[in-house]
């Protein structure tokens, strides 16, 4: 069975001979530089410039040596960067991005959303949202060579092609207004928020729209990330979420739908209650499906939602990997198969980025007794 064959089956809820394994090919499921780092030493690989696939995030595309060891199932398809309105460095540690937004850096961390061009508003209005001066869709630098990688990893290999496609409206509303600003605007500023999210969405959709044309036959996979959970229960009330964030999210599930493509949405943390609303929005897979958080619990999420829904992800990395044993992770890796496997419908990953302190042993565990134990 081909890798893709493995994925796109997985994806229709069709048994494999194994299940599927996924490192490196989306935002949320790759590896930090320093992890790399580290599982490169341990692998025996020789010492290389890790090849970054998010700045702000400190993550890496994994070195093709790494994904050949593994056997793993993708890989990335990715937009370049904006050439009309490049990053504007204002230190080695802080930039401005093209939606003007500072990202600063501590020593040590990663980096975080510190000013916007709407943060320092008492009382915003849509006007505000009209005024600014946003990215601009068409960008050539977004879309320069796409095509041709599309090409190259459909005919050239039998991975499965993950077209990523950032962030989403909530977390791109976040940096641009500041986290509990946006969170209040929802409730006090409705009127902002709602023009704010809704020209997030536009300009995503456009972008999409752009990029799917140029990609979509070569393409297995579109995969996008709006965090709507906190670790004990979604980020707002699920009539708050239906209200004014899932019809953009609709949106952006219809763009990707008018191409055939299955969308794979990325929300950490527990998005139990808002599942009926993302399968009714246009969800396909499911990612990270964060087990630390409450009521993720994989034998459940199979039962009431496994066939509507495919799971991507799944073994801890806020506790296990970095903390557990080598047979530990061997046994959480038999658990989730057992537990998401059975017909189909589960991509094997760790449950978000594999940080710098997660023993390469523990990720070496993984992929291979995912790879030997059977469905």
């Amino acid at each position: 069975m081909t890798h893709r064959e493995r994925v796109l089956r997985a994806i229709r809820h069709e048994p494999s001979d194994r299940v599927p394994i996924d490192l490196g090919s989306t935002l949320a499921t790759t590896l930090t530089v320093g992890a790399e780092e580290r599982l490169r030493a341990r692998l025996g690989l020789p010492a290389a410039e890790p090849q970054i696939l998010s700045r702000r995030s400190g993550t890496v595309i994994p070195d093709e040596a790494i994904l050949e060891r593994f056997d793993v199932d993708t890989r990335a398809l990715l937009l370049g960067a904006a050439e009309r309105r490049p990053d504007r460095e204002i230190s080695p540690d802080a930039f401005v991005d093209e939606w003007g937004v500072t990202w600063s850096k501590p020593e040590g961390g990663h980096y975080i959303n510190v000013d916007g061009p709407f943060y320092r508003l008492d009382d915003p209005s849509p006007g505000d949202v009209e005024r600014h001066d946003w990215p601009d869709p068409a960008d050539p630098g977004r879309y320069r060579g796409l095509r041709e990688r599309a090409r190259a990893l459909h005919e050239q290999t039998d991975y499965a092609v993950v077209l990523g496609l950032g962030v989403g409206p909530v977390h791109q509303c976040q940096f641009l207004r500041g986290y509990g600003e946006w969170l209040e605007d929802l409730i006090a500023r409705r009127a902002f928020a709602q023009a704010l999210i809704e020209r997030v969405t536009d300009l995503w959709t456009e972008i999409a729209r752009r990029a799917l044309e140029e990609t979509a036959q070569f393409v297995d996979v579109v995969m996008f990330g709006d965090d709507v959970g906190t670790q004990k229960s979604p980020l707002v009330r699920p009539e708050l979420y239906r209200a004014v964030i899932k019809p953009c999210h609709r949106r952006m599930a219809g763009v990707v739908k008018s191409f055939g493509k299955p969308l794979l949405y990325h929300s950490c943390g527990s998005v139990w209650a808002l599942i009926p609303d993302l399968i009714d929005a246009g969800v396909d897979i499911l990612n990270p499906v964060q087990v630390s958080a409450a009521h993720m619990d994989t034998r459940r999420l199979k039962a009431e939602y496994g066939r509507e829904l495919a799971f991507w992800g799944a073994i801890d990395n806020q506790g296990l990997l970095p903390k557990g044993t080598p047979e530990e992770v061997r046994a959480e890796v038999r658990r989730r198969i057992q537990d998401l496997g059975p017909g189909g419908g589960y991509v094997l990953a760790a449950a978000h980025n594999i940080q710098a302190d997660v023993p390469p042993e523990n990720v070496i565990a993984m992929f291979d007794e995912a790879r030997q134990f059977p469905l």
